[in-house]
């Protein structure tokens, strides 16, 4: 190996699998949030169902609303069985020196990396709901066209602390990361 190569080896970090889960935590949050989409979705045609019967308005579509209610909850309540343990299983999360390492998703699954050369912004957030459960998002943005990466179920006093030390990072690099 040449020097060149060797300096471009050791720059350049490689994509590989990141080491760390999100908190456990993060099931009981992903569920709930699931749990509140569906009774969101399936909402609007309970109502219009029910007040349908009452007024006892177009029995034929009282059914037919009530049917929708039904799939609709049947298929949230699926993916709240499935999605927030299996998405568990594939979020995971790594910062060295050199680079920030994701994975995610649940269906479609996503490996990136940000070196710590190309980062601009280290944000983090906390929904309501995050907060009842003590999470947080880190967000990671580069210059990337692929977005910002994010690590959703972080707990939150950690997720402080990587954003001050990427922040710190980064600081010291040269360059405006573009």
């Amino acid at each position: 190996m040449t020097t060149r190569e060797a300096a471009r080896h050791v720059a350049e970090p490689r994509l590989r699998p990141p080491r760390h889960r999100v908190q456990r935590r993060a099931i009981a949050h992903w569920t709930v949030r699931t749990l509140f989409a569906t009774a969101a979705a399936a909402a609007p045609t309970a109502i219009a169902a029910v007040t349908l019967a009452l007024f006892e308005v177009v029995p034929w579509l009282v059914l037919t609303l009530g049917a929708a209610t039904a799939a609709v909850a049947a298929i949230g309540l699926a993916v709240t069985a499935v999605m927030p343990v299996w998405r568990y299983r594939v979020h995971r999360w790594e910062i060295t020196d050199e680079a920030v390492y994701t994975a995610s998703g649940w269906l479609w699954q996503e490996w990136r990396i940000a070196p710590l050369s190309r980062i601009q912004t280290v944000d983090t957030d906390r929904g309501p709901l995050q907060r009842a459960f003590g999470l947080a998002t880190l967000t990671v943005t580069t210059a990337s066209a692929a977005g910002p990466l994010k690590v959703d179920g972080l707990d939150a006093e950690l997720a402080a602390d990587l954003a001050a030390r990427l922040s710190e990072a980064t600081q010291a690099i040269p360059g405006d990361a573009t």
